[in-house]
């Protein structure tokens, strides 16, 4: 995808008129290692060379609007009010947005009523719209201690007019959408019908997902403390693969198209022998796939681990007998059960050839989201909401706010679900996971075999 400085700008409701409590603290404020002020651009590409290919000086070159409070604002604090969903599936840090979201709206904006709407977008429909939360600072004040999200989440596409009518009736001016793909859909959809009707509501999205797969942000919130959550089931697999006879220890983790929560894991845990991702086809069968490789594993070691994200193998499900079963309620399509086709497949490998295998089988995908964020996400999700709230008392509409290049920025809605954020087999992650375990690139017969480092594996 080729962008252009233009598809990258974020849409302004309209002239900022009321002086932001922060004007002040801004006046001295410049660019500089540490700071992008308000007028500055967060470049898209971070090469010379995918500058250079662009043919075009820096100003007119693809780049962010930074995020962060502003001189002027567009909304009057006194008279807005404020809503609050949280969508799709659980994630590290959910509370830490929503305490950080109401927390700098009440405090730092003056804002007197902020409303959280249950269950998802299910509370923005018309059977659900009266079922809200007030939220306060002091109602809000500990629940970062606490995984989850206390205004409850849902899956489920609903009626962008009726959600829109739902925001008109509850007088709200400025909608927060705390969602993943899933989520930011149903943000872009939200903002297309209220910009439709020519309604003043501004829409800001915090993208969130534990698989790390949405674009344009170095990484999602909750990821961090769900691949550090994950290292315990990888130790806890390893030292029972170890203590068993032909021990094979496997940890399935989420990870539907993108292999991050298993890489990163991983090699957190110094523990695993074997990573599969989806982004990294392999075979069971043949002198150079998977079953042959666990074989010389257990042979030589005495044991092997595999770390493996849901998402990989399923065309082997499928050959297996075990296909997807239709789609959830966000239209995911359901993935069939790799690790069960790897336990029947190792198992039956391993015993053909003598060896016998003790399987210790671990899927703790449910305890590593719904776990409370880690101190690095506490503060990366309290950032992030802050951003979210100067944005949208500044005009902001129709965006995400997201981190680029270690800078907060404003990301429009619609590059948000764009493409897939994805573990690049050729790029510089997936070769620590190879230097890391000693694998092979690939688990098939077009693999070159390489000798691994004497010494390393």
């Amino acid at each position: 995808m080729t962008l252009h400085l233009d598809d990258l700008r974020v849409r302004h409701l309209g002239e900022c008129r009321y002086d932001s409590p922060f004007s002040e603290m801004l006046s001295t404020k410049q660019t500089s290692p540490h700071y992008v002020a308000e007028g500055d651009r967060v470049l898209l590409e971070d090469t010379v060379s995918m500058l250079a290919g662009h043919s075009l000086p820096s100003v007119r070159a693809p780049s962010f609007e930074a995020a962060g409070p502003r001189r002027k604002i567009y909304f009057d604090p006194a008279n807005v009010t404020a809503g609050v969903v949280t969508c799709g599936g659980l994630c590290p840090g959910l509370n830490n947005v929503i305490r950080g979201l109401v927390q700098e709206l009440a405090v730092h904006y003056q804002v007197k009523r902020i409303l959280g709407f249950r269950n998802g977008l299910q509370g923005l429909t018309a059977e659900h719209r009266d079922d809200t939360v007030d939220l306060t600072p002091e109602g809000v004040r500990d629940i970062h201690h606490a995984g989850g999200t206390i205004l409850g989440s849902s899956r489920g596409g609903q009626d962008a007019d009726e959600m829109v009518d739902t925001l008109v009736l509850r007088g709200i001016d400025i909608m927060f959408v705390i969602g993943g793909d899933g989520g930011m859909r149903a943000a872009t959809y939200l903002s297309n019908a209220i910009r439709a009707r020519g309604l003043d509501i501004a829409v800001i999205g915090v993208p969130k997902t534990i698989d790390n797969d949405l674009p344009f942000t170095d990484q999602s919130f909750g990821f961090q403390s769900a691949f550090a959550r994950a290292t315990d089931f990888i130790a806890a697999v390893a030292v029972e693969a170890a203590a068993s006879p032909n021990g094979v220890g496997i940890v399935k983790l989420m990870g539907r198209h993108s292999g991050f929560i298993a890489s990163y894991a991983a090699l957190a845990a110094n523990a695993a022998d074997i990573v599969l991702i989806p982004e990294v086809p392999f075979v069971l069968g043949g002198g150079d796939g998977l079953l042959a490789h666990v074989e010389r594993q257990v042979r030589t070691k005495g044991h092997v681990v595999i770390v493996l994200a849901e998402g990989a193998g399923q065309d082997l499900v499928e050959n297996h007998g075990l296909p997807p079963h239709g789609t959830d309620a966000s239209g995911n399509v359901k993935l069939g059960n790799i690790g069960e086709v790897l336990k029947e497949s190792i198992t039956a490998h391993l015993t053909a050839a003598g060896l016998a295998p003790t399987i210790r089988y671990i899927d703790p995908s449910y305890a590593v989201r719904s776990i409370a964020a880690n101190a690095y996400d506490s503060v990366y999700c309290l950032r992030l909401a802050h951003a979210a709230v100067h944005a949208a008392m500044a005009g902001r509409t129709e965006a995400a706010v997201a981190r680029w290049r270690r800078r907060f920025v404003h990301v429009p809605l619609s590059l948000m679900t764009s493409r897939r954020n994805q573990v690049d087999p050729d790029g510089d992650l997936w070769m620590s996971v190879l230097e890391t375990t000693c694998q092979p690139a690939e688990f098939g017969p077009a693999r070159v075999r390489e000798k691994a480092r004497a010494g390393f594996c």
